[in-house]
């Protein structure tokens, strides 16, 4: 662990207490010897993730969490950014040995090659630290029905209302979760005004299904083009062209039980988004609950 880590370590410790540093710093490494998810052979719909040196055992309680709630065997596709330490992909593999795991490296000479015709997309793709979640995701998709899951997720119990609108071979929108507001670098009326496109308000792409045909590189090379797009926080940058794309092929939000909250405790939610903000409520709240529940032992 890096000094500069290392003083981020202590001061949440101070910030959130010793209860969060518990299950962060001694819980959390136990899923290391829980049994590993050995079939992921549906598909009807292919999972993907990103992962990264900072979060790749939080990925596990969430890909995990998922899989024990939902009773589902989603082909997985794991998108390592280049800093995950040689342990870090041995447990991935380990613990999801059916998985497809895109290295970096890999993944760079593969998708620039393929955006040589879209100089945006290239540029942005080259830039942009989340820009794998636009284009490699799309890349590497094997199946018509993408599950796009962040690393800060934990399930509770089956989610219904996503699950079924996944298997179900009429519905033919993206759904994504409800953020806490509008996060994008675009307004409603810079959207209408170079697109002729109502924007959705509130598109969290930290847990949606995608459609194949959604992620267009023709359309995300156009929407690189409107004024002041790239003008944000990167993770704003990423969502926004996922918002676009998503609105112009059509999309609607999950229900009120799947929407990000700040304050407040889980309940009967099926799952949690613990986004930055409230990321120690991942060890506070989340990961002692699934202990309780018995799903992760």
């Amino acid at each position: 662990m890096s000094i500069g880590s290392l003083i981020l370590r202590l001061r949440q410790t101070y910030a959130h207490g010793l209860r969060v540093a518990y299950f962060r710093d001694v819980v959390r490494p136990r899923i290391l010897k829980t049994a590993p998810i050995r079939t992921t052979d549906d598909s009807q719909c292919e999972l993907h993730v990103m992962t990264s040196s900072d979060d790749w055992l939080n990925l596990i309680w969430t890909l995990k969490s998922f899989y024990v709630a939902s009773k589902r065997r989603y082909r997985l596709c794991i998108h390592e950014d280049g800093s995950v330490p040689p342990d870090g992909i041995e447990q991935l593999q380990r613990h999801f040995p059916a998985a497809r795991l895109v290295r970096r490296a890999n993944a760079d000479a593969r998708v620039l090659a393929e955006l040589s015709a879209y100089p945006r997309c290239q540029h942005f793709r080259k830039t942009n630290l989340l820009s794998p979640k636009v284009f490699d995701f799309t890349s590497y998709l094997e199946a018509d029905r993408m599950l796009c899951l962040d690393s800060d997720l934990l399930f509770f119990k089956e989610p219904l209302d996503l699950l079924q609108r996944i298997e179900d071979p009429n519905f033919k929108k993206n759904v994504f979760n409800a953020d806490f507001g509008s996060a994008y670098t675009v307004t409603a009326e810079t959207a209408m005004k170079y697109l002729g496109l109502t924007l959705r308000e509130r598109i969290n792409s930290g847990l949606g299904l995608v459609h194949r045909g959604s992620m267009r590189w023709d359309w995300i090379e156009e929407f690189l083009g409107i004024p002041g797009i790239l003008q944000g926080h990167f993770w704003r940058v990423e969502q926004t062209l996922i918002a676009l794309s998503s609105c112009r092929f059509g999309v609607e939000l999950l229900p009120e039980p799947y929407a990000l909250f700040f304050k407040g405790a889980v309940g009967d939610r099926p799952f949690r988004h613990y986004v930055g903000r409230i990321r120690h409520l991942m060890y506070r709240e989340g990961m002692p609950k699934l202990l309780r529940l018995q799903m992760i032992k």
